[in-house]
């Protein structure tokens, strides 16, 4: 007793002498204060599941149709462990419109059928389902919560939000989707007696739910509510018949699911599959007209074929819409390829010179064909667009010969992230300066740039296209692309980077303040880029948006200033520019994962915030950073649980070695820095190869590596078993 009061006076007398010198106190592994440095913005509130007693769980699951409840008992080691991860899906778990709430009471939990913590419950309308997972899988609970199964309710069409809706769609082959509004007479009417056939959907593996949800309604661009859609792997159909005569509804989608047909969508439904497809064929048509729906019949035989080869084929009765493309004529068809649009020449009554047109844009690179309103979406649309712009060209002609050589380096240009076109259409041209043809044009951010060399030589084109002097713009951030910025970031030694969300008018403002300091950075060879792809932040394990970075090698520091601040962040820059790196170098996960592919040998520290000692054992492997570097080994930092989870690391600090991507654990005193660099050196040398595979080429639970010896009697090499180590699973 005497002893815990000590312990607890002490450390208020710490706490109180850390306030008293604030100037003095530094936080863990940040040691160099130096000039230029920004001000550490206080750390955003962590999410919480939130506590209730047995009352207010009672109003919550009356009001809520979807609570999650995490029953745990005080003094429950595990159950402290459990919520922690949990924790970390609280806000997934939000956004899916899920409640997620925690409780501690034993006589509530048993007439559950609870009798042993921690547990989960799941109450869907107030039914309750225990889940049996394991629960310190946080990414397995959040997909059971927001799962179709887990929600399924007996003779009953589940009710779901837009982003469970979304998430169905993507998971589940087919699905029928009731859109309606549950204040309607006509909707509850059509509900009662579409609740009859759930049964028979359920039994011919269709998934059956409802949304009330007129946003989402018109994000599909229906208008009339209530309607149904089917959704056959993601791709819509839109049932046009009486919702009132349930059997005849049922018979439809019966049919829907073992008979291909060619979709009806609308150009809402069309823009959704555009942004969300990699490979999409569409045909433009009117259904008033016998020639096209002769055209479309036929086109009818190719669609299992396309099925097969992953290329999703649909149709849409709109003549603004098809108008929007420059399609004057119908019908006519467009492929996308990850977005970018291609349109067909050929004879649409011939489906199988379609059939062979639309595999060989799937399997080769090719410069596309567009319309001049196609085109001017590119340019506006996207950051690097080559056109080829080759005026009238006839087969056979010099235009056609140069087209034909430039597809060599369409693949190139692609990974680059710079989309390469071709128009005959001179109108648009005109506008930007070009006289004569054939002509190459490069827009940067919607610039244009003229190729003045030769075109009959592609090696020179692709020279010049991806030159940085080409792609940079004088006194302007350069808006890039993931590939580009990849790219990038994998060629150039020093790169600032903006992430911001289109549309995002604080990014704007920052961004006007962020131009005046470019042309500084480009006098420091430090590249200087924006990019505003979505699920940007995901990507590259962002805390939030805009965020700024200063990568170094690859390696990143995130700035936590005033970002409309350009001159701090110009001194800040140039600070870490200029700055020896000292220092073992922390890691995002989007990072760590292309070193742990890329390089050879690499050292990983795991390390999490909780953790009292990390600072401690960091400081002193921070003095084995060089001698690693001469070694040749790479040492980084990361705080990525996640992985370190994904590797079978649970309790931190932990140290990695990667030998060419085979993970490799320190069982040793992390804090003997000398001891710990002698052990990667002898990993690096050692010259061993794996024998812990199994038959089917997955690592035993004790998978080992033999070292081979020089025999005596021989120069024959002999595995020496005696000499082994282990392995993470």
């Amino acid at each position: 007793m005497t002893f815990t009061r000590l312990k607890t006076l002490s450390l208020l007398v710490c706490a109180l002498l850390a306030l008293s010198f604030p100037g003095h106190v530094s936080g863990a592994g940040n040691n160099n204060n130096k000039k230029g440095s920004q001000p550490v913005a206080p750390p955003e509130p962590e999410a919480v599941i939130e506590e209730v007693n047995a009352k207010q769980l009672e109003k919550l699951l009356a009001d809520k149709d979807y609570v999650a409840v995490f029953w745990y008992a005080r003094s429950c080691v595990t159950c402290d462990k459990v919520l922690a991860e949990l924790e970390k899906i609280d806000d997934d778990t939000d956004s899916f419109g899920v409640d997620f709430v925690k409780i501690n009471d034993k006589r509530l939990a048993k007439q559950y059928g609870i009798k042993n913590f921690p547990a989960l419950t799941y109450f869907r309308e107030k039914e309750p389902i225990i889940y049996d997972g394991d629960l310190m899988d946080e990414e397995g609970v959040l997909d059971f919560l927001t799962s179709l199964e887990a929600m399924d309710l007996p003779d009953r069409i589940e009710e779901v939000n837009a982003k469970i809706l979304q998430k169905i769609i993507e998971d589940t082959d087919f699905v029928a989707v009731l859109f309606y509004d549950k204040d309607q007479k006509k909707s509850q009417k059509i509900l009662a007696e579409l609740e009859n056939i759930d049964d028979e959907c359920d039994q011919n593996d269709i998934a059956f739910v409802k949304i009330d949800d007129d946003k989402e309604a018109k994000e599909w661009g229906i208008d009339e509510i209530p309607s149904i859609v089917l959704f056959e792997r993601g791709i819509p159909h839109i049932y046009e018949g009486d919702l009132m005569k349930e059997d005849e509804l049922l018979g439809w989608l019966v049919h829907q699911k073992r008979y291909s047909e060619i979709p009806e969508v609308t150009d809402e439904m069309k823009d959704k599959l555009v942004e969300n497809t990699e490979h999409l064929a569409v045909i433009f048509y009117d259904k008033d007209d016998k020639q096209d729906m002769r055209i479309l019949n036929e086109l009818e035989n190719i669609d299992d074929e396309l099925e097969k080869e992953g290329i999703v084929i649909v149709r849409i009765d709109n003549a603004a819409e098809a108008k929007e493309y420059g399609l004057d004529h119908l019908p006519a068809l467009i492929y996308f390829e990850n977005k970018i649009p291609a349109l067909y020449e050929g004879d649409l009554m011939n489906e199988d010179e379609v059939l062979e047109w639309l595999l060989v844009q799937k399997k080769t690179a090719n410069i596309e064909e567009v319309t001049d309103e196609i085109l001017v979406t590119l340019i506006n649309e996207h950051e690097y667009v080559v056109v080829f712009f080759t005026g009238a060209c006839e087969p056979g002609e010099t235009c056609e010969h140069t087209l034909n050589a430039l597809e060599s380096i369409d693949d190139e240009l692609d990974e680059a992230g710079i989309i390469f076109v071709t128009t005959e259409v001179t109108g648009i041209a005109k506008k930007y300066n070009v006289k004569t043809y054939p002509r190459l044009v490069l827009f940067r951010n919607r610039d244009p740039l003229h190729f003045t060399g030769d075109l009959d030589d592609e090696d020179e084109v692709l020279a010049w296209i991806t030159d940085d002097e080409t792609l940079e713009i004088p006194g302007k951030i350069e808006e890039v692309n993931v590939k580009m910025l990849d790219k990038i970031l994998a060629e150039n030694d020093h790169v600032v980077v903006f992430f911001y969300a289109e549309g995002d008018k604080k990014a704007q403002k920052i961004l006007n303040e962020l131009e005046n300091i470019d042309d500084e950075c480009e006098e420091k060879d430090i590249d200087f880029v924006k990019t505003s792809d979505d699920d940007i932040d995901k990507e590259y394990d962002l805390p939030g948006l805009p965020a700024l970075a200063f990568y170094r090698h690859k390696f990143r520091t995130i700035y936590t200033g005033d970002l409309m601040k350009e001159e701090e962040i110009l001194e800040w820059v140039i600070d870490l520019h200029e700055s020896t790196a000292d220092v073992i170098e922390s890691v995002d996960r989007k990072t760590l994962q292309v070193l742990i592919n890329d390089v050879e040998h690499l050292a990983v520290f795991f390390y999490d915030d909780e953790c009292e000692s990390c600072s401690d054992i960091l400081e002193e492997l921070e003095n084995i950073d060089d001698d690693t570097d001469k070694h040749g080994i790479q040492f980084v930092k990361s705080t990525d649980v996640k992985l370190a989870h994904e590797i079978g690391i649970f309790a931190f600090p932990a140290l990695v070695y990667y030998e060419t991507g085979v993970p490799i654990m320190y069982d040793g005193n992390l804090k003997n820095e000398n001891r710990v660099l002698q052990w990667l050196v002898n990993q690096k040398n050692d010259e061993c190869f794996y024998v812990g595979l199994g038959h089917d080429g997955h690592s035993a639970s004790a998978a080992t590596i033999s070292c081979p010896t020089i025999t005596n009697h021989s120069n024959a090499v002999q595995p020496n078993w005696r000499s082994q180590r282990k392995f993470l699973r």
